[in-house]
């Protein structure tokens, strides 16, 4: 039965785009678990809670990128040989700072950004509405989980652009 109503052929190039997102998505997340475990100094309480937070927020991701494949009538890659050879997203130390370790995540941040916007691409030609949904929900969140590190990281003297402030 064909539940889709999507060109067969359409589908390929929106999967493997949305298997580099599952493999980015898995690397993120154990950054965030090493980040979460490796936490010291002055921010530890804050930044503890926050990358806990975080990594249960790509774990739901994980799975839901995975099912979309699975939807979509292919298989998700799955072994972590394959996630270390298709992310963009790569390991990092466990011996950073509090601020190399946001810096880090803002990093990948922008490549997921980068590979969300590579699926909606491959969606919108394949017009593929479930992926589009799913995927612009994520990032709409992830922007905003962006400017939170983006605004931890600044100096308390810092400003917003007021250029549109009467």
């Amino acid at each position: 039965m064909n539940y889709l109503n999507i060109d067969k052929d359409k589908l390929l190039p929106i999967v493997t785009e949305l298997n580099v997102l599952l493999a980015d998505y898995q690397l993120h997340y154990q950054k965030l678990r090493n980040f979460h475990w490796n936490i010291l100094g002055k921010n530890f309480f804050d930044l503890h809670v926050k990358f806990e937070e975080m990594y249960n927020d790509t774990k739901i991701k994980i799975d839901e990128v995975a099912e979309r494949i699975i939807t979509l009538k292919h298989h998700p890659i799955s072994n972590l040989s394959d996630y270390l050879d298709v992310a963009r997203i790569k390991e990092s130390s466990s011996l950073l700072t509090d601020e190399e370790m946001v810096a880090e995540l803002m990093n990948d941040h922008k490549i997921l950004l980068e590979q969300l916007s590579k699926v909606i691409d491959r969606a919108n030609k394949g017009k593929d509405e479930g992926t589009i949904d799913l995927i612009g929900a994520y990032i709409r969140e992830l922007e905003k989980s962006s400017w939170m590190l983006n605004a931890w990281s600044k100096n308390t003297k810092a400003e917003l652009d007021t250029s549109f402030v009467k």
